[in-house]
């Protein structure tokens, strides 16, 4: 039995996390045997909420390319680490085949993000590590040593001697998350080390998910913390309830919805359209606070009179259960809707993190 199996059962991982957020990610690390002990974000409503749910963690707010930010986040990291998670922006990079010179990607300061990771890693030294973003991320091309290369080749020039770099793309929805939401994610560990990949579950679908809650109409309010409905302008409310289960409101023939001078809206079926019960969630997005976005609305009931309720988008209380999150979410009550709103449509799944640490030493 190797030293790291036997410490691994003894007491949790400790691990840092970059470009934290507000830590879904790691909602059940603990459970799964990782302590994180110091993290990085750089806005600081993010690093407050982060804080807040993880009071024993050194949370240090700032640009990580600021070499104190750095810095500092080096010194709060104990000299041992065994566990690194991380999640950078990729705004600024290039998908393969795009017509972008290196010139260019040298101007934009967000495609040095995964550099300090990779510096984190070399002065760290740490077991285990997981990248996760976008399916696209394992697509884009970054500067380095004078050409454009994919994040796997550069990993493996930096780190292939010492590390298994195993990358692949995952779908919440296999793994007991009710929402089809695609994350890319490379495990990195040292040789010698074992990390398995977790088996699939059983497709759990919205209607297991959020069906017990209460109906809600656009404005109401529930007595159920996080259950309650964004109000919604009249004409957005007014095509939504002349929806059924599963469709948009822009196939209707007559309760469509229109603009403000009265001409009809033109648009993908994908907007004003409700979501289905008998299925995973589509994606959750940034902007599903909005009824014209993608995929947002609630899925409704029919009522007696031929329309059908909750003309509305999902309730904060809804959108965690649809991601994975407890509906005892340990955040201030305080926390902005919007914020939450934020941060889960930009999240990976805590259930799919977990199943996938869970196999470290397996």
């Amino acid at each position: 039995m190797s030293m790291r199996k036997v410490k691994s059962q003894s007491k949790p991982l400790i691990g840092t996390s970059l470009f934290s957020s507000a830590g879904i990610a790691e909602q059940y690390f603990s459970s799964a045997g990782i302590d994180i002990v110091s993290a990085n974000e750089l806005l600081p409503e993010r690093a407050n909420l982060y804080q807040a749910q993880y009071p024993n963690s050194k949370m240090i707010c700032g640009d990580i390319l600021n070499t104190t930010i750095f810095q500092t986040l080096v010194d709060s990291t104990p000299e041992k680490l065994d566990f690194l998670i991380a999640s950078p922006p990729c705004q600024g990079m290039s998908v393969a085949g795009k017509n972008r010179t290196i010139e260019q990607m040298l101007k934009d300061d967000r495609n040095f993000l995964v550099f300090k990771i990779i510096e984190f890693i070399k002065i760290k030294n740490p077991d285990f590590i997981l990248i996760e973003n976008v399916p696209t991320f394992l697509k884009l091309e970054l500067p380095f040593n004078g050409e454009l290369m994919k994040i796997i080749d550069i990993l493996n020039a930096e780190f292939g001697g010492n590390y298994n770099i195993d990358p692949g793309v995952y779908d919440a929805s296999d793994y007991g998350v009710p929402q089809r939401r695609t994350r890319a994610i490379i495990k990195l560990y040292k040789k010698g080390e074992k990390w398995g990949n977790p088996e699939k579950s059983k497709i759990v679908t919205v209607r297991e998910a959020i069906s017990d809650l209460p109906c809600l109409e656009a404005g109401e309010k529930s007595n159920i913390k996080w259950h309650f409905a964004r109000k919604h302008s009249e004409k957005h409310i007014n095509c939504m309830r002349h929806t059924p289960t599963g469709k948009s409101a822009i196939e209707n023939s007559v309760h469509f919805p229109i603009k403000e001078n009265g001409e009809r809206v033109k648009a993908y079926k994908t907007t004003f359209r409700r979501i289905n019960w008998d299925e995973p969630a589509p994606t959750i997005t940034m902007r599903n606070d909005a009824i014209s976005s993608q995929l947002n609305v609630h899925p409704g009931r029919p009522k007696s009179d031929g329309t059908y309720s909750d003309a509305r988008v999902l309730t904060p209380l809804e959108l965690m259960l649809l991601s994975s999150l407890p509906a005892d979410w340990n955040i201030p009550d305080n926390t902005p809707e919007l914020l939450i709103r934020k941060c889960i449509g930009e999240c990976i799944p805590p259930l799919l993190t977990k199943k996938i640490v869970e196999q470290i030493n397996k």
